[in-house]
């Protein structure tokens, strides 16, 4: 039984927060919303949604001031909380998710997996900035293609990944799911459903 099957389960109606999410990542999944399930995709800006049950809203995951406690039956987030550049701004959307949903289930790479996610180089996460700006900048390493210094520098002050001690602390009394690729951990859900 899917995430979503449990959550709907006898007909109930359910509203979700998608934290930088798209409808596009919801119809990928093959998602048939009926008349069940609301979907409330926030990001930085509002984006067009085409399909019926969706909705956007412009506005920011460290600060929900607009939406009431338990508001939505899940927050769901998909590799974002470690685009917010420091602990702090992670620890305030987290405490957003916590008190917005009365679920959760937010996933980001794992800092330790060999393959840094956001670059697509190994060991990415362990170099010092300037060297990592060089190799983004001068060589095509990074995705086959040469950053901009801009585009460069950006990533590398907003990109905090995070293990899964942090996952725990950020998201307290929920289990972990771990993804694995070839044994070891690629990515880390927190999330708190039975």
């Amino acid at each position: 039984m899917s995430l979503l099957d449990k959550l709907t389960k006898g007909g109930k109606k359910i509203k979700i927060l998608d934290i930088g999410g798209t409808e596009d990542y919801w119809n990928s999944m093959g998602l048939n919303l009926g008349n069940n399930i609301e979907i409330v995709l926030l990001n930085l800006y509002k984006i067009e949604v085409r399909g019926a049950g969706f909705s956007s809203i412009k506005g920011d995951a460290c600060n929900l001031e607009g939406m009431a406690d338990k508001s939505f039956d899940l927050v769901f987030s998909n590799s974002v909380i470690e685009h917010l550049y420091t602990l702090e701004q992670q620890q305030k959307m987290a405490s957003e998710i916590r008190r917005v949903g009365k679920s959760y289930f937010i996933q980001t790479p794992n800092v330790y997996f060999p393959i840094e996610a956001h670059y697509a180089m190994p060991f990415a996460q362990y170099y010092p900035k300037a060297f990592l700006h060089f190799i983004l900048t001068q060589t095509k390493f990074s995705r086959l293609k040469k950053w901009s210094s801009a585009e460069a520098s950006q990533y590398i002050a907003e990109i905090r990944l995070l293990n899964s001690q942090e996952m725990k602390a950020l998201f307290p009394g929920t289990s972990l799911l771990k993804e694995k690729v070839l044994g070891l951990t690629k990515s880390i859900t927190a999330h708190n459903l039975v």
